[in-house]
């Protein structure tokens, strides 16, 4: 039988598209609350939005559903996911 933590997973999502400077941190963030992950969303150089999230893999494959939907501000043109084991490091969500 697993426990909750045994089957923490971190989810890395590279988003690009015209996803800074519209809200789209915040809205992650949102979103990543609701439904009850922690970690970050920070705007990187090249002009994607780096999202870490960690939490239970059904939520983290919600909150990767919740970014590819077209509803989040801004236009979505493709996200780079990369799934790991959760470091169990991160308070709450943030953007960064």
């Amino acid at each position: 039988m697993s426990t909750e933590h045994e089957s923490a997973v971190r989810l890395t999502a590279f988003v690009r598209g015209q996803v800074q400077g519209v809200g789209f941190r915040w809205w992650t963030r949102s979103r990543a609350l609701e439904i009850g992950l922690v970690g970050w969303a920070r705007n990187t150089d090249d002009g994607r939005v780096e999202v870490v999230a960690e939490g239970s893999r059904d939520g983290c494959a919600r909150l990767l559903a919740a970014l590819t939907s077209g509803q989040a501000p801004g236009r979505v043109d493709g996200v780079v996911e990369q799934w790991a084991e959760a470091k169990g490091d991160v308070p709450g969500f943030r953007e960064r």
